[in-house]
């Protein structure tokens, strides 16, 4: 009796570990569906889109025009910069109008974006070359920009910047050899 409540529960998660796999896996396209170049694919319209918005706010930061920064920020915006001050939309244009560092550039690329309904959630990559005292800086690091849809086109209404950590002395990590984001390893494959 034992062996057979064991082997139902071993079956009973077995089955339960398939169904999820097959609801993780979306179906297999139809043989007539028209094959796509690699670097077609890796692209969608969302970034595309997207990233002209984030090409519009680094050249309204490059150019210091306050008014192309207008069309992109929200009147609700907050930034929460890199090293933690947080601004909102009236500050961030004052700042671009006083800033001091004409050396000051922005470049932002999209890796990623979520669409929510009315809601996007793009993720990136960006540098800001500016001057920290003396000395010229390359600022690396990561962005989350939260837009809002509004009468046609997309304002932000929320920034999260991070710094990548430089470190010289780190091991590389070890990348996951998982093909799915949930991993069992008695029922996947290792490799």
């Amino acid at each position: 009796m034992v062996h057979m409540t064991r082997f139902a529960s071993v079956f009973s998660l077995f089955l339960l570990s398939c169904c999820a796999l097959f609801a993780q896996n979306p179906a297999p396209a139809p043989a007539a569906a028209p094959i796509q170049s690699a670097a077609a694919s890796t692209e969608s319209p969302e970034i595309r889109e997207f990233q002209k918005i984030e090409d519009a706010w680094s050249g309204a930061i490059n150019e210091r025009d306050q008014y192309a920064l207008e069309l992109v920020l929200s009147p609700l915006f907050v930034d929460v910069s890199a090293v933690g001050d947080i601004t909102t939309r009236n500050q961030q244009l004052a700042q671009l109008i006083t800033v001091g560092d004409k050396t000051l550039h922005l470049e932002q690329k999209v890796i990623t974006v979520r669409m929510l309904g009315d809601i996007a959630v793009a993720n990136g990559t960006y540098v800001l070359h500016h001057k920290a005292g003396a000395a010229q800086v390359d600022e690396k690091g990561v962005f989350t920009h939260v837009f809002e849809r509004t009468r046609g086109g997309w304002l932000c209404i929320n920034s999260q910047r991070t710094v990548l950590r430089e470190d010289s002395n780190a091991k590389p990590k070890k990348q996951s050899n998982a093909e799915m984001p949930f991993h069992i390893p008695l029922f996947t494959k290792e490799k």
